[in-house]
């Protein structure tokens, strides 16, 4: 990250997000759940939801029922960032099943066809509306082939539909095909390594409750930051943190650090030194403006993540009209 101002105060307040405690993760936190076959997404949320006995928990991105593998899981506060997986790319393990038999060298090098962006129909029976959309495929690994069964790994866009892709490539084969099993092994950065079961999930809160022992579910329970992994980042100087809190935009004057090559209007995470996330927003200028200028807006901050009164309030509401619409952050 560059550095645009180091004249910043010792970061005496708040939390890093390991350092908090089990009550504090599941208040803002996420679970990766392996989906087992046979329930809805829905259905296994509840499930999730009772176990912990949680007000507020919702799915990112649905599985159907017949489907299993990575559910990210957004409890409390992190239900506000569940566009975000929706919206991540995936990875899934599909077994397709040839109509007919054909030579490998073709199947093959049709497979290779759909890598780049395909045009997809919805299924008859999605919940979406049934027009055409434009994927991205950027990788299709056969894993082995047996006959007409075909298993393969595929790396996609947010939104492809892999059982339309078997038929797409069943029809470009001249054979037809259709999918006979599928899992999605990876939501953005939650990979089926860390996912766990409903039945885990149940015995470790179990264990903590009641006896007291909480590294296992701490090992489940991931602070809600992960999500905002992929996304460029600034950190905020501690006196500016609370302004933000309280709806304010992000000045340059209250940059510690930024991010390189961020562009003009890209969606950012604004954080603490110490690794918390507060707030999302649109950047007002890209990096090297922000690192050429000394006053102006560099953030329009639009959903506010971490609670008031967290970091010492170092501002104060002007009497002067200007800088009331100007919402200075410091």
């Amino acid at each position: 990250m560059l550095v645009k101002d180091d004249n910043v105060m010792s970061d005496r307040w708040g939390k890093r997000p390991s350092d908090r405690s089990i009550g504090e993760l599941l208040e803002a936190g996420v679970i990766t759940l392996d989906k087992p076959s046979g329930p809805t997404s829905h259905q296994v949320t509840a499930w999730a939801k009772g176990t912990l006995c949680m007000k507020k928990m919702g799915h990112g991105g649905t599985l159907d029922p017949n489907v299993s593998g990575v559910l990210p899981l957004c409890l409390g506060k992190a239900m506000r960032l569940t566009d975000l997986v929706l919206s991540s790319d995936k990875e899934y393990i599909c077994l397709m099943r040839l109509h007919r038999d054909r030579d490998e060298k073709k199947i093959r090098n049709v497979i290779g066809e759909f890598v780049g962006k395909i045009y997809q129909f919805p299924p008859v029976r999605s919940a979406v509306k049934r027009q055409m959309r434009i994927r991205t495929v950027s990788e299709i690994k056969i894993i082995e082939m047996n006959g007409r069964d075909i298993l393969f790994r595929v790396s996609c866009d947010a939104g492809t539909y892999i059982r339309t892709l078997c038929t797409d490539i069943g029809e470009a084969l001249g054979c037809g095909a259709n999918m006979i099993e599928l899992r999605r092994s990876r939501s953005g950065s939650m990979t089926e390594d860390g996912a766990v079961s409903l039945f885990d999930l149940k015995d470790s809160y179990i264990f903590w409750q009641q006896h007291g022992r909480e590294d296992w579910i701490r090992s489940m329970v991931q602070p809600m930051e992960v999500l905002v992994a992929p996304l460029p980042k600034i950190i905020v100087k501690a006196s500016a943190v609370d302004a933000v809190c309280h709806g304010a935009d992000l000045n340059i004057q209250g940059i510690h650090m930024i991010d390189e090559d961020i562009r003009k209007n890209a969606l950012v995470a604004l954080m603490t030194a110490r690794g918390e996330l507060v707030a999302l927003g649109t950047m007002m200028m890209s990096t090297p403006k922000v690192m050429a200028t000394s006053q102006g807006k560099a953030v329009k901050v639009t959903r506010v993540m971490m609670s008031a009164g967290r970091y010492p309030r170092m501002w104060k509401f002007s009497t002067d009209l200007e800088e009331l619409k100007e919402r200075e952050s410091v």
